[in-house]
């Protein structure tokens, strides 16, 4: 009989934050896959849990694969945790999940703590979409052309940052996005947890002055600020773009896609004047 392989959330820094549910089934699982064994082990000696691990991160994540889906296929209960939230985001376990699939393994989530919902919900900026990017590139031109990239995103922006790094980031999203919202959630659920509101120069500017930058940061960008409604009269807004040269029907175009208008509407109001 097939065995099951277990996604589990872990805690992000409290280890309150953990369900019945994931405590239970790591005390069942046969091993506990973990991308780093000692840093699990301390979340498994908090619950009283003994059960063997298994190092799982992305040096091995190719060969740990192989053993681990024998195992599954063997009928072994597999749990798959990361240092911390929900694992696969921006930590290993693709492959895994994707070889049990494969073999008729059944993979059940277990949801959880993540740093980047709980930044999202506290930090102030529209819900209702947000666009996640994992961690920023390291290198200056090729993170500078993801930023560029989201200019028109219609959504909240995420990414997760180190703390050696964050100065860069806010000073390239500076750049790249100018003076939208930004928001900086620092050490989420642990002792100095913190969120920092303002511009990216404005946050860069208050974690600069600090003797040192510590901490698990995750970085919210906001939309971009929407211009003022445009009340010029729609036959002068036409002509307005006529006289720049614009055909006559791309200006209608331009002006009731700008007003949130049909074509037709415009047209029917030009005739009305």
């Amino acid at each position: 009989m097939p065995g099951l392989l277990y996604i589990v959330a872990t805690p992000i820094g409290n280890l309150e934050d953990i369900t019945y549910r994931a405590v239970r089934v790591l005390g069942e699982a046969d091993v506990i896959a973990c991308e780093d064994t000692r840093q699990t082990r301390k979340l498994l000696e908090h619950y009283g849990i003994h059960k063997p691990t298994i190092s799982y991160h992305d040096h091995n994540e190719a060969e740990r694969t192989a053993e681990l889906a024998e195992r599954l296929c063997a009928g072994e209960v597999v749990a798959l945790v990361s240092d911390a939230g929900m694992p696969l985001i921006s930590d290993p376990g693709y492959r895994l999940v994707r070889a049990a699939i494969e073999n008729g393994i059944p993979v059940y989530p277990l949801p959880g703590a993540s740093a980047a919902l709980a930044a999202l919900a506290a930090s102030g900026l529209p819900t209702d979409q947000f666009h996640f990017g994992g961690f920023l590139p390291h290198k200056p031109g090729q993170r500078a052309k993801v930023l560029e990239a989201l200019a028109a995103e219609e959504a909240t922006i995420i990414f997760y940052e180190a703390p050696h790094r964050i100065l860069e980031a806010l000073e390239a999203v500076e750049r790249a996005l100018g003076s939208r919202p930004v928001v900086v959630a620092r050490e989420i659920t642990k002792l100095h947890e913190e969120f920092l509101r303002g511009t990216a120069a404005e946050i860069r500017a208050q974690l600069a002055a600090r003797d040192a930058v510590k901490g698990e940061f995750t970085l919210l960008i906001g939309k971009a600020t929407e211009p003022p409604p445009d009340d010029t009269p729609l036959p002068d807004a036409v002509a307005a773009l006529v006289r720049q040269g614009t055909p006559r029907m791309d200006a209608i175009k331009q002006v009731a896609r700008r007003r949130g208008l049909s074509k037709r509407e415009v047209y029917d109001r030009l005739l009305e004047k």
